[in-house]
Formats: structure tokens, sequence, C-alpha cells
């Protein structure tokens, strides 16, 4: 009869004094969080994908070192408090499910960071992407003049828009009074108010009549059935930047039908949808709806210029 495997266990029962006993350098640590996180059964959707990816976010992250650290690092002795503050992160990011950029307080978007906690949803949007061009595909000679960054939560979108777009104006528009406090946290971190402001709006409706060139959205889009069904990690996000409506497109509908007062006439739309693209296509199947694909990965997000909207016009009404 063959004999069975061993089955791992976790060192989380041991005490903080054991485990920083025998758990010393910076590789030390990268190998048991990466262990234990596997153990855990984490899901991985909050800027890593792995076990390995979590562990690494983590225990550079705590000890404030870059992730392309000089691999001579890795034998390094931890002090007795690094190693205390590694063990605790650990010990909350299993048992809590918090996501790490929350214990962290902070998330990286399109290659800057930017302040995070509850108040926001953590920045993961494949439009990074579309910032790092600068949006060429739309504005191949001249960047756009005003942008509008809607539903901004931390403001990553708008804020990275500016730093990569340095001629740019941008607004941050959110409905939730607590988000747009994060998001000029941010402004200030970037030292970009003088090209950028935070504005308080339920959607379009405290903008006057402001025109953008470009407006980018990555409003609430979750279906019922999806909100229903997230994994512990995502109820830690604020419900009001998740929830919207039995398909996802209670924001979207209102976001289509308004953009042509706010776009210049040669303006263009961009919204993530993610996995609401279905009911959105489903919804309004005569719109040519531009599905933007990405080199890292991601989806659900379309692009419609002012004259489509225009086009379409009744069909959003």
């Amino acid at each position: 009869m063959a004999e069975s495997s061993p089955v791992s266990r976790s060192t989380l029962s041991l005490g903080d004094a054991a485990l920083c006993a025998d758990l010393v350098t910076l590789r030390d640590y990268l190998r048991w969080s990466a262990s234990e996180f596997h153990l855990a059964g984490l899901f991985h959707g909050h800027g890593t994908d792995s076990p390995w990816d979590e562990a690494v976010a983590l225990v550079l992250g705590s000890l404030h070192l870059p992730w392309n650290v000089d691999p001579a690092v890795l034998d390094a002795r931890l002090l007795p408090m690094e190693r205390l503050r590694v063990v605790a992160l650990v010990r909350e990011r299993i048992t809590t499910r918090r996501p790490l950029p929350y214990l962290l307080g902070e998330a990286f978007f399109a290659g800057f960071p930017f302040h995070v906690d509850e108040r926001v949803l953590i920045p993961r949007s494949p439009i990074a992407e579309l910032i790092e061009s600068g949006f060429e595909a739309w504005f191949p000679e001249q960047p756009p003049t005003r942008v509008l960054d809607l539903c901004t939560g931390s403001g990553c979108i708008g804020i990275a828009t500016a730093l990569h777009l340095p001629t740019c104006d941008v607004d941050l528009a959110d409905i939730s009074p607590e988000a747009l406090a994060v998001a000029k946290q941010n402004i200030q971190r970037h030292e970009v108010g003088a090209r950028v402001r935070a504005v308080l709006s339920d959607v379009f409706d405290g903008l006057g009549g402001q025109r953008y060139d470009l407006i980018v959205s990555n409003p609430p889009y979750v279906d019922a059935r999806d909100l229903a069904t997230m994994p512990s990690e995502f109820r830690h996000e604020p419900n009001l930047a998740l929830e919207a409506g039995h398909d996802g497109l209670d924001i979207v509908r209102r976001i289509l039908r308004q953009a042509r007062e706010h776009l210049t006439e040669d303006g263009v739309l961009i919204v993530e949808v993610g996995n609401s693209d279905r009911h959105l296509e489903a919804a309004f199947p005569e719109v040519p709806f531009l599905w933007l694909d990405f080199e890292r990965g991601g989806q659900g997000v379309f692009a419609l210029s002012a004259a489509e909207l225009d086009a379409h016009a009744a069909s959003f009404a």
C-alpha cells in the first residue's frame, strides 16, 4: 500500500517570536509568505496573480524596497521590528482577506504610486495601457487639451493621464466625498494641483457646461450575479464603486445618454464595463462599440467618438 503524502500545515499557529527567530533574511520571508499564501488559498486580483507575486509585493512593500531590488539584498538580515511587521501583515492578509494594497496603503497604476484605502477601489484598470501610450490611437498628432476622469475614485486614471500628458488639464469627478478626499491626497502627492481638480458630481450633474476632448470612465459596472459571488477580497472595497444594478449598466446608461453634451466635436468617450460587456452588447446591438485589446490583459473597455454618440443618440435616450 502506497504511503500518503504528508499534509502541509500553516505555521501561523506559531507565535510571532518563534517565527521571527527562525525567519531571518529577506529570502526567508519571501519563501515563507508565498507558502502561507498558497496554503490559505487567497484570491489574487488586486495587482498580483499568484502567491509568489503576492509575497514579493507584501515583503518588499512593507520594507519600502522596489520590486526590482538587487538580488544581493535577498540574503540581508531583517531587523526584529521589520520581521514583526512582515509577520503581522501576512497574518492580517490571510485572516481578514483584506487586499494587500489596503494593508500597505499604496497601489501602483500606469507606473505611478497612489494612496488607497477602503474609501476607493484598488487601481487595476487596463486603461493604464492607453494612458501610457498617450491615447495616441485617438490623438496621434496633438494630445487632448481637457480630460475628464468620470467616477474617479482614487484619481489614478486622471492623475496618471496628467503625468503622462503634461499639457492637459484634468477634472476628477465622483459622487463620493470620501473618494474625492483620497483623490485630493493623490493630487497633492503628485503635485499636479495646477492642472488637476477634484469635482463632486453625480455622473455629469456637477460639471455644468464643461466640455472635454476625452472622457475616460471606470464606473460601477458589476451586475447582481457577479456581486453576489465575488471573492471575500472584493467585499472590502466600497459597494458604491462596484454595484450597478441587475445587469451592471445603471451608470453606463447614464454616461452614454449624457456624454455627448460634455464632449467637443472631435471628442472621444472611453468606458470600462468589464464582464458587463455582454449586457451592453445585448442592450444596444445597433451601436458600433469599439472593444479595445490590451497587451497585458483585460477586457470590456469600449470607445465611441462624439460622432458615433450623435448617430445613436436615439438608442441611448
